[in-house]
């Protein structure tokens, strides 16, 4: 059984000649069952790098969501655009109004779009708070209990929510990862890992027990850790054993780089292009 992961969006590009670089992820997973996207960048650099790589944005089974950032939902019009009708799998909360304080400004963080025109674009929304398989072998993690206590989260983002609700700090709660069954073991594939990277591949642990994780792949939001986060991330990552750790987007590029330098031969850089054959 071959399992493929492409990350068609990511902050770089790691092949010449056509591929482009957004602040941004989306990652195509094809399996013997079916294809299926996760997440879809900005929306300025899906379409155009797709066709480069060859990988058919309408021959999707279901779309999948880490959470209701801009930089992760903004090529959903494009995506929507080429399917029929498409289920989207994502938490209730992907559409809260999410901002971020910057040097005293306010920046505008959420879903660009609202769900009613999503909706009309043939978007079937698909909305769980609790781990369910959308596929044979493929699962959308639902929430992430936090249990670590040094990861804090963001303290400069905040939320309202559909009520009206103000949360600060911002408990992204939508904050899922998806998951692969491979003969290998498990493949975790990360948007933006707010709810911890600790506390995802914990989640994963109990919830597929007995099952080992072969590959962690995508934003590990490491680039915002503190000293004793980062390290106690990397003896998690040793307890598991996991073998290939691929990191992308909010990683950063100095925790990058020390994850290389720590991880040797486990460690690869996910951008743009890279591909991950199992």
């Amino acid at each position: 059984m071959t399992i493929r992961l492409t990350i068609l969006c990511e902050n770089s590009v790691g092949r010449p000649f056509g591929l482009l670089g957004e602040h941004g992820f989306a990652c195509y997973v094809e399996t013997p069952d079916g294809n299926y996207l996760f997440d879809t960048g900005q929306g300025q650099t899906l379409v155009c790098n797709a066709r480069y790589l060859d990988k058919d944005l309408s021959n999707i089974k279901a779309l999948l969501l880490s959470h209701g950032h801009y930089d992760h939902t903004g090529g959903l019009p494009q995506v929507l655009e080429g399917c029929d009708d498409l289920d989207v799998y994502a938490h209730p909360d992907i559409f809260a109004n999410r901002y971020w304080e910057i040097e005293g400004k306010r920046h505008y963080l959420g879903i660009p779009y609202r769900r009613e025109y999503l909706e009309c674009l043939g978007a079937n929304f698909q909305l769980h708070r609790e781990l369910v398989e959308i596929g044979p072998g493929v699962f959308l993690t639902g929430e992430i209990p936090r249990n670590s206590a040094f990861e804090k989260g963001d303290i400069q983002q905040w939320a309202v929510t559909e009520t009206g609700e103000i949360q600060k700090p911002d408990p992204l709660l939508d904050d899922l990862s998806m998951v692969i069954a491979s003969s290998k073991g498990l493949i975790i594939v990360l948007g933006c890992a707010h709810a911890g990277l600790v506390n995802i591949i914990e989640y994963v642990t109990q919830k597929f027990a007995g099952e080992k994780i072969y590959a962690v792949v995508g934003g590990t939001h490491l680039g915002f850790s503190s000293d004793d986060q980062f390290e106690e991330t990397l003896k998690v990552l040793d307890q598991y054993q996991i073998e290939k750790i691929g990191v992308s987007h909010c990683t950063g590029l100095p925790k990058a780089a020390q994850l290389a330098s720590r991880l040797k031969e486990r460690f690869f850089f996910g951008n743009a292009g890279t591909v991950l054959k199992v």
